[in-house]
Parts: structure tokens; C-alpha cells; sequence
């Protein structure tokens, strides 16, 4: 399939976990998918991009291992996003690679992540944190934060300065995540 037909697919794609996950098994199926896939949804102001970027968060959650080859590309470009549909994805990949890499459990992605994808996943994460986003990207970020801050220790007192600024304009689902994070930080800094 070449990189217009997948633009042309791309249009059959829509919320439902069915659609996505039909998607996510062909691209997963057909690895050499997974380049055009990020082209197009790198192409950040076009509204198919937010399409790609659903087929490519659902890849993620069904087999992480498959972004490996791509890592350089995917954080070089994750800050690129900008259309609302498109960033929740992005930001919920960055938080399935952190999650991954501070697992206990083995994982190729340990080893495959290196310091510059994880300085590209801090710059975007914290720009979800300070930009005017929705909860979700927020709340994955926050989450890849914290676990980032156990590495880089600098991170830790940077997000719970955001989370306690940003506190009493936010959601309650923004506040009740927020709450969790600060009580595990606040923790950290006991131990």
C-alpha cells in the first residue's frame, strides 16, 4: 500500500475502538505501514493527521515494540502537533514509552530509548502541561513526568510548581490527578 492509498484508508477511520483497532492490526500486520503513517500524521495541519495519529496510538497500545525503528522520527516531530484530536494520542505514546522504560519487567523499549527521545518526551509533556490543553494530554503527561522525575531530578519540583499553579483553574478531573501526583511527589521528597 503506498503512502497515498494509507491517506486514502485514513478516511474510513473514526472514533470507534473497532475502526481504530481494524487499523492498528493492519499497520502492526504490515510494518512497512508504519513510515507513511507517521508522515502523514506529522503533516500537522491537516485534519487526516489526527486519523493517523488514532491508528498509530492504537498500534502503540497493541504492540509498543513496533515504534522502536521509528523513535527518532516520532520525537523529533511529537512537538509538531497541535490540532486537539492529534495531541491526546501523541501524549498518551509518550506516556506508554515512559511507562515502558521504568517498568520492572523487561522491555526492548529500555534499551531502545535513548537520552534524546526522552529530552524531546520531557519538552513535549511539559508543553502540554503549560499550554491550553485538554485533561487527557495533561494528565498523561503528568504521569510521564513523575516517572521521568525519578531520573532527572529537576523535573519533580518543575511539575508540581505547574500542578499547584494551575490548580484551581482546572477541571476536577485535572485536580483529582494533579492531588495523586503531588501527594507521590511530596512523598519522594520524605523519603
Amino acid at each position: 500500500m503506498t503512502k497515498d492509498q494509507l491517506y486514502k484508508e485514513l478516511n474510513y477511520v473514526n472514533h470507534s475502538r473497532k475502526k481504530r483497532l481494524f487499523y492498528a492490526n493492519m499497520v502492526i500486520e504490515n510494518p512497512n505501514l508504519i513510515a507513511p503513517l507517521l508522515e502523514i500524521l506529522f503533516e500537522v495541519d491537516d485534519k487526516i493527521s489526527c486519523r493517523a495519529a488514532w491508528v498509530f496510538e492504537f498500534m502503540c497500545g497493541e504492540k509498543l515494540e513496533a515504534i522502536i525503528p521509528h523513535l527518532d522520527v516520532f520525537t523529533a516531530n511529537v512537538s509538531k502537533v497541535h490540532l486537539d484530536p492529534a495531541v491526546r494520542p501523541m501524549a498518551k505514546i509518550c506516556e506508554y514509552l515512559i511507562k515502558a522504560f521504568y517498568a520492572k519487567k523487561p522491555s526492548k523499549i529500555k534499551s531502545a530509548l535513548t537520552e534524546k527521545h526522552k529530552e524531546k518526551i520531557i519538552e513535549a509533556c511539559f508543553d502540554w502541561m503549560i499550554n491550553d490543553e485538554k485533561i487527557a494530554p495533561k494528565a498523561y503527561s503528568m504521569n510521564a513526568l513523575y516517572l521521568l522525575g525519578s531520573e532527572y531530578d529537576w523535573i519533580h519540583p518543575e511539575l508540581a510548581l505547574i500542578l499547584e499553579r494551575d490548580f484551581q483553574m482546572q477541571s476536577s478531573g485535572f485536580k483529582a490527578r494533579a492531588r495523586h501526583i503531588l501527594k507521590k511527589i511530596k512523598s519522594k521528597i520524605m523519603d
